[in-house]
């Protein structure tokens, strides 16, 4: 199997297309029609999470994409696809891509990413493989274990990168990783204008993702609630 997902999304828009357990859209039906309509938007892509939300938006797309797994462990803080056990079940779906998360942090069961890539590897040789970092140190590390994405999805979201933003001082951050490594950079996370993704994608990004901005009803609602006159 040739996997052309590099080539198909290229300089365009990967849309995610996720709900969390206590969220009100939290259903396969709800995100296979989500993916529809980012389908219809133009995506080249969907990323989601779960088997099940993954088989329903095959279904009802067809579109390549990116496959996570969000599942929490007590002794760990990594919950991204965090284990091989994860890792199979997403990759097993077909999916092109399977992202991981990459944050230096303590995985499940002393698990070790090296491992977990050269297992990956073995029985999954035509899957890509993302990492998803928040810091350049993480990304150098994604890089040395040959990961075939990297992805700024954890930026701001870890203690060793709490309060940053990918879209900072213009993305500052951004450009500090196109110089290091010529790795394909998948930008992620606060990407919440269409001026942002342009940018981003000006600067030399691969790809862009954008979750939250177009298929969060509740989190974009909650902000314009926030504008309201007190």
């Amino acid at each position: 199997m040739v996997n052309n997902f590099l080539n198909d999304v290229k300089n365009k828009l990967i849309i995610s297309c996720q709900a969390l357990p206590d969220e009100p859209l939290h259903s396969s039906f709800i995100m296979a029609r989500m993916a529809r309509a980012a389908k219809q938007a133009g995506a080249a892509a969907i990323r989601a999470n779960s088997v099940v939300d993954i088989q329903a938006i095959q279904d009802e797309t067809g579109l390549p994409m990116i496959g996570i797994a969000k599942v929490d462990y007590p002794d760990s803080p990594v919950y991204i696809t965090p284990t091989m056990k994860e890792m199979r079940a997403i990759a097993a779906t077909g999916v092109a891509v399977v992202a991981c998360q990459v944050t230096g942090q303590k995985r499940p069961h002393d698990e070790q990413l090296s491992d977990i890539v050269t297992q990956f590897r073995q029985e999954f040789p035509d899957t890509l493989l993302m990492a998803d970092t928040d810091t350049f140190e993480n990304a150098q590390v994604a890089d040395q274990l040959g990961f075939d994405m990297i992805g700024t999805t954890m930026r701001g979201y870890t203690p060793a990168s709490e309060g940053l933003n990918i879209a900072d001082d213009d993305f500052a951050y951004l450009k500090q990783l196109l110089e290091f490594t010529k790795t394909p950079i998948v930008v992620e996370g606060r990407i919440d204008t269409p001026t942002k993704m342009r940018r981003a994608l000006d600067l030399g990004a691969h790809t862009v993702v954008v979750g939250s901005a177009i298929t969060r009803p509740l989190v974009i609602a909650t902000e314009f609630m926030k504008a309201l006159p007190k």
